[in-house]
C-alpha cells in the first residue's frame, strides 16, 4: 500500500487518520522538511529524506518499496492533492500494475490561512505564482479570469529571491480587474510562528512577501472589522422595520419617488455630499454586511447605515430601481422576498465595484 499524506502545514493540524497512516506505515518518504513536524512518529521505520526537486524520484522510490511487500507513506505538507505529491504519483500510475493506493487529505495553506485571518473564503480560486513547471501566461491567464470572476484568489509559491515577476504581474494584473480598495490578507509562516497582516490590494506589491507566505485576495464583498478579513454569503437577518421606512415606502409605491439629489430635506446632504436620495432607506436593510461600511451599533440591536454612502449612488440606483418598482409591492414583500433581494445586492455591489463609496476596512484590533 502507498499512502500519500497531507500533515498540514503544523503538527497541530495533523488529522488523527494521517498519524494513524504514518504510524502504521514500515517506509517514509518525504522532502527533508516536512519530517520536522512529525520526527516522534519515525521511530522504526525505514526513513528516506529527499532534497527539493526530485519528486518523481520520490514516487518511483516508494513504488519500489512497495513491491518489495511494504506500506509506504509519502509524506506531502498541506494536502497531497494541491501542488503536493498526489499529482506527481498519478503522473504516473499507468506505468505500473496492480499498485495499492490511497489519498489521506490534510489541511491546505489556503484553509490555515483563512482561519488565521477570520472568515475570508467564500468562491475560491488557488492559484500558484511559480513559474518552474507553468508558462507564465497561463498563470496571468488564470489570475485574470479569477479576478473578473470576483473569486476570492488565495495564491501559494507567490515570490522568492529569484523568482519575481509572477508576483509582480499578479499585482498588476488584479489592480486592472478588481477594485484596489479591496481587503488583502497575508500569512506568513517563520518557524513555529504565524505572521498575520493586512493591507489593501493596491497596496501588495509593497509587501515583504516570500515563499512560505500565502496571499488570500477578497472579493467586492470582502471587508475588515475588529482586524478580522470577512467575506459574506448573504444571511437574511430577521428585524422590524423603523416606522419611517413604511412611511417612505407608502409614497414610494403610490409614485411618490424622489429621483436624485432631494435638496429641500433639512438633512441634505446625510451621506457624504452630493448624492441620491432615491431610497431615502434602504431598501435591503437590515443587510448585515459591512462591505459597503454598514455596521452592527454594540450592544444594541441595531444595524447602522450611517456610514454607508452605496445605496445612494446613481449607478446603484440605476441598477436597483427597476426591480423595486417591479417586485415590491407592499411592505411584506420585504420580508418575503428578502433573499432575493439580498442577492440583487450582491449583483449589483459586483456591477459597481469600481463605484467610488465607502469601503469597510477597519483596522480596529
Amino acid at each position: 500500500m502507498i499512502s500519500l499524506v497531507g500533515i498540514g502545514s503544523k503538527r497541530e493540524l495533523i488529522t488523527l487518520k494521517a498519524v494513524d497512516v504514518i504510524r502504521d506505515a514500515d517506509v517514509i518518504i518525504a522532502y527533508s522538511p516536512y519530517l520536522d513536524h512529525i520526527e516522534d512518529l519515525l521511530e522504526g521505520k525505514e526513513v528516506y529524506r529527499r532534497g527539493m526537486g526530485d519528486e518523481m524520484d520520490r514516487v518511483e522510490l516508494a513504488i519500489e518499496k512497495e513491491k518489495e511487500g511494504n506500506k509506504v507513506a509519502i509524506i506531502s505538507s498541506g494536502d497531497p492533492g494541491i501542488y503536493g505529491m498526489a499529482n506527481v504519483y498519478f503522473q504516473i500510475i499507468d506505468k505500473y500494475s496492480d499498485l495499492e493506493f490511497e489519498v489521506i487529505p490534510g489541511v491546505t495553506a489556503a484553509t490555515y490561512a483563512a482561519s488565521a485571518l477570520g472568515a475570508p473564503l467564500h468562491d475560491l480560486a488557488i492559484i500558484s505564482l511559480s513559474n518552474l513547471l507553468t508558462p507564465l501566461d497561463e498563470i496571468e491567464r488564470k489570475i485574470e479570469h479569477a479576478a473578473v470572476a470576483d473569486m476570492i484568489i488565495a495564491f501559494y509559491n507567490p515570490k522568492s529571491k529569484t523568482r519575481t515577476e509572477p508576483f509582480e504581474r499578479a499585482c498588476e494584473i488584479l489592480n486592472e480587474n478588481r477594485n484596489p480598495e479591496v481587503p488583502v490578507g497575508i500569512v506568513k509562516t517563520e518557524g513555529e510562528d504565524t505572521i498575520v497582516e493586512l493591507c489593501k490590494l493596491k497596496d501588495l506589491k509593497d509587501q515583504d512577501i516570500h515563499m512560505t507566505t500565502t496571499i488570500i485576495v477578497g472579493n467586492s464583498l470582502t471587508y475588515v472589522k475588529k482586524g478580522k478579513m470577512i467575506t459574506p454569503r448573504g444571511y437574511k437577518i430577521n428585524a422590524t422595520l423603523p416606522p419611517q421606512t413604511e412611511e417612505f415606502y407608502d409614497r414610494f409605491f403610490n409614485g411618490d419617488i424622489q429621483i436624485g439629489p432631494n435638496l429641500e430635506c433639512e438633512y441634505f446632504a446625510c451621506h457624504n455630499g452630493e448624492e441620491s436620495c432615491t431610497f431615502c432607506y434602504c431598501p435591503f436593510y437590515p443587510c448585515g454586511d459591512g462591505s459597503t461600511n454598514g455596521s452592527w451599533i454594540t450592544d444594541k440591536n441595531v444595524w447602522n447605515c450611517k456610514d454607508c454612502n452605496w445605496i445612494h449612488k446613481d449607478v446603484v440606483v440605476d441598477e436597483v430601481l427597476p426591480y423595486v418598482k417591479e417586485n415590491i409591492k407592499c411592505m411584506d414583500d420585504f420580508d418575503r422576498k428578502k433573499k432575493d433581494l439580498l442577492k440583487l445586492r450582491r449583483s449589483v455591489i459586483y456591477k459597481t465595484r469600481n463605484a467610488e463609496y465607502n469601503r469597510c476596512f477597519d483596522d480596529e484590533e
